[in-house]
C-alpha cells in the first residue's frame, strides 16, 4: 500500500513536492483555501548552481527558460521626479526570472495528472492516531493520511495547528508589501519605474507577456499592523492610506488598486521553526524558513521539495529518518538563503532621505554596482544527493495541449483523473 501525504498548499512549495512524491509513488493529495491557482505577484528568480540542478532534474528547466523574462531593470525617481537610480536588469534577475503565476502553473501542470488536487477547502484540525494524522477539513470530510506537510507559506495554517501560534515562529521586519495588475494606459516599458520617497515605493511596469497590462509593486514602512489576511477591501485601504498625498503617478496607480480584481499584501517578515518537523508532520519552504520577499525562498522552496520527497523514498516512507535527513541536510542552506529578506525593505525604501541618498550615491558609483553584481553570482550552494527513480522508472510527463488562464483552469480541460478525485473528495463532504 502506497503512502498517503497530505499537502497544504498549491503555490510552489506544494505543487513541487506533489511533482516528486507522485513519481516516487505516494498518494498525494494537495489542499488550497484559495477557488483556484492564483495567477499574479512579484517575478521570482533562480540562481545558482543548486537552483538549477534541481529544475533540470524535475525535467522543467527549458520550459522556464522559455518563460524567462530576461530580468527586470528598476528606476528610482525623486518626489520631484528626476533619476535618482537606474539597476540593471541583471541586478535582481538571477539566472532566470520567472512571473510567479506562470511558474504556479507549470509546477501545477506537472502534477496535477498523478496527485489531487482540492481548491476551496482548508485544514482545520490535525489529530496523530497509532497509524498516521486524521485531518479534519473546513468542508471535506474528515480522512486519515500517513503523512501530513505544510507548505503553506509564511503564514502557515499547518504550522499553526501542530506547532503553535504564528507569533512564536514570525518576525515582522518593519514593511509591507503590495503587487496588482492593471491596465497599461500609460504605454510603461518592461521593467520598473517608480517614486522613492523615505519608507516609501512605488513602482509601475509593464508586463513582459502582454504590453496592455502592468503591474505595480508598492512598498512601505510601517510598525505591525493589524487586519484580516483574507479582507481585500481592508488591505487595499491600507496601501491607499500608506501612499496618500504623494504626486507623480501614485493616484493613477491608487485609483487603478480600486478595480484591481487580486492584490497580493503581506508584511515583510521572516519565519524561524527550531524543529521542521513534529511527529508525522513537517513544514516545507516559508513556512519552515522563509522570508516574504528577498531571500530566494522560492529557489529554496523547490530545492527542499526535492529533497523532502527524495528522503521519503530512500526511507521507504520512514518519516523519523527522512525528517530529520531533510532538515540536517538543508538548514544551513536555507537560512543563508534566507537573509537577504532582512534587507530587502532598507534597500528598497529607505527609511530617511539621508539613507536614500546613500544608497544612490553609493549604487550610481558604476565600481560599486559592478562588486554588488559580483556579489550577488555568490549564491549559497549545498551538494544535493541524486535521488533514483523506482526500478524501470515511471512514464514521462505528458503536458496539457492547451494553456492554463491566469486564474484558473476551466474544469473541462482538467486531465480526467484530476476531475474525478477533486470530486470525490468533496462528495465526501
Amino acid at each position: 500500500m502506497s503512502t498517503k501525504v497530505l499537502i497544504s498548499g498549491a503555490s510552489i512549495a506544494g505543487p513541487a513536492l506533489a511533482h516528486w512524491l507522485s513519481r516516487y509513488g505516494f498518494e498525494v493529495t494537495v489542499v488550497e483555501l484559495a477557488p483556484a491557482l492564483r495567477g499574479g505577484g512579484q517575478n521570482v528568480d533562480f540562481r545558482g548552481r543548486t537552483h538549477l540542478t534541481v529544475l533540470e532534474r524535475m525535467g522543467v528547466l527549458d520550459e522556464l527558460r522559455a518563460l524567462d523574462t530576461g530580468g527586470s531593470p528598476m528606476t528610482f525617481l525623486g518626489a520631484d521626479g528626476r533619476r535618482l537610480l537606474h539597476l540593471p536588469a541583471e541586478f535582481a534577475g538571477g539566472e532566470l526570472e520567472i512571473p510567479r503565476g506562470e511558474l504556479a502553473q507549470l509546477l501545477y501542470r506537472h502534477s496535477c495528472a498523478r496527485a489531487e488536487y482540492v481548491f476551496g477547502d482548508s485544514i482545520t484540525a490535525l489529530e496523530e492516531t497509532p497509524s498516521g494524522v486524521r485531518a479534519a477539513f473546513r468542508h471535506g470530510a474528515p480522512r486519515e493520511f500517513d503523512l501530513v506537510i505544510g507548505a503553506d507559506g509564511l503564514h502557515s495554517n499547518v504550522r499553526r495547528l501542530a506547532f503553535g501560534p504564528e507569533q512564536r515562529y514570525v518576525r515582522h521586519l518593519g514593511y509591507y508589501a503590495a503587487t496588482w495588475q492593471f491596465p497599461n494606459d500609460l504605454g510603461l516599458p518592461p521593467g520598473s519605474v517608480g517614486l522613492n520617497v523615505p519608507g516609501r515605493l512605488a513602482s509601475i511596469g509593464a508586463d513582459h507577456r502582454d504590453p496592455a497590462r502592468a503591474g505595480a509593486f508598492c512598498l512601505f514602512a510601517s510598525p505591525e499592523l493589524r487586519y484580516d489576511r483574507h479582507d481585500q477591501e481592508q488591505q487595499k485601504a491600507l496601501v491607499r492610506d500608506a501612499f496618500a498625498g504623494l504626486g507623480w503617478e501614485v493616484p493613477r496607480l491608487l485609483e487603478s488598486l480600486r478595480h484591481a480584481p487580486e492584490l497580493y499584501f503581506d508584511s515583510i517578515s521572516r519565519a524561524d521553526v527550531p524543529t521542521w518537523s513534529s511527529g508525522r508532520i513537517a513544514l516545507l519552504g516559508d513556512a519552515a524558513c522563509g522570508a516574504t520577499i528577498g531571500g530566494m525562498g522560492t529557489g529554496t522552496a523547490v530545492v527542499a521539495a526535492y529533497v523532502l520527497a527524495g528522503e521519503l523514498a530512500r526511507a521507504r516512507g520512514d518519516h523519523r529518518t527522512a525528517f530529520a535527513r531533510y532538515e540536517q541536510l538543508l538548514r544551513g542552506y536555507a537560512q543563508g538563503c534566507q537573509k537577504g529578506g532582512d534587507r530587502t525593505g532598507p534597500f528598497l525604501a529607505p527609511r530617511t532621505a539621508t539613507g536614500l541618498r546613500v544608497r544612490n550615491g553609493l549604487l550610481n558609483r558604476r565600481w560599486v554596482l559592478n562588486r554588488m553584481l559580483e556579489l550577488g553570482k555568490q549564491v549559497s550552494s549545498v551538494e544535493l544527493p541524486d535521488y533514483e527513480l523506482p526500478k524501470g522508472g515511471l512514464p514521462d510527463y505528458e503536458p496539457l495541449e492547451s494553456e492554463l488562464p491566469e486564474s484558473e483552469l476551466p474544469e473541462s480541460e482538467l486531465p480526467k483523473c484530476a476531475r474525478e478525485s477533486a470530486g470525490r473528495f468533496s462528495a465526501a463532504g
